[in-house]
């Protein structure tokens, strides 16, 4: 699917809990440079089915405080 969360991430731990599908873990960011940057939680594409099946809308969209995770535009 095409949600993603952005680098201003604050990670308050809401969006992971709220998964059914564990698509949400929290990562290691890689900074220009090549060295390790902050960790922020992080969607896996190929788990996230936007909560198909399970919620009438993405449940990690509804419950950030800060409004990081958006849809990605189809390429």
């Amino acid at each position: 699917m095409a949600l993603t969360i952005l680098a201003d991430c604050i990670n308050c731990d809401m969006c992971a809990p709220e998964c059914p599908n564990n698509a949400i873990s929290l990562k290691r960011l890689q900074n220009p440079d090549g060295s390790p940057g902050k960790r922020i939680y992080q969607i896996d594409a190929d788990l996230c089915t936007e909560c198909v099946g399970f919620y009438d809308n993405p449940t990690c969209v509804e419950v950030c405080p800060i409004d990081v995770v958006v849809k990605l535009p189809a390429p």
